[in-house]
């Protein structure tokens, strides 16, 4: 949940790298999203691993796993484009 709210939540392009033009855009959040795709799901293959064999997986589990990413991002999502922000 953490990991598909952070390209939406951070100003910064991967969280730490600095952006010229102001805030990244939505390709750029999109591509931050998929990266930390490929990061959680390496993470799981990981831990899976030290328990023993790898289960493997079709296509259809990575696919749907995905969609699920995109879900969870929804509240990061309306938080950066539909949420009225008032500068103080």
């Amino acid at each position: 949940m953490a990991a598909a709210n952070l390209p939406f939540i951070l100003t910064r392009l991967f969280g730490f790298g600095p952006v010229k033009s102001g805030f990244p855009g939505f390709a750029w959040r999109l591509l931050e999203l998929a990266v930390l795709y490929g990061l959680v799901t390496g993470l799981g293959l990981a831990l899976e691993s030290r328990q023993g064999d790898i289960y493997p997986q079709t296509w259809q589990f990575y696919w749907v796993n995905g969609l699920l990413l995109v879900v969870f991002a929804y509240p990061g999502f309306v938080y950066r484009y539909f949420w009225k922000h008032t500068q103080a």
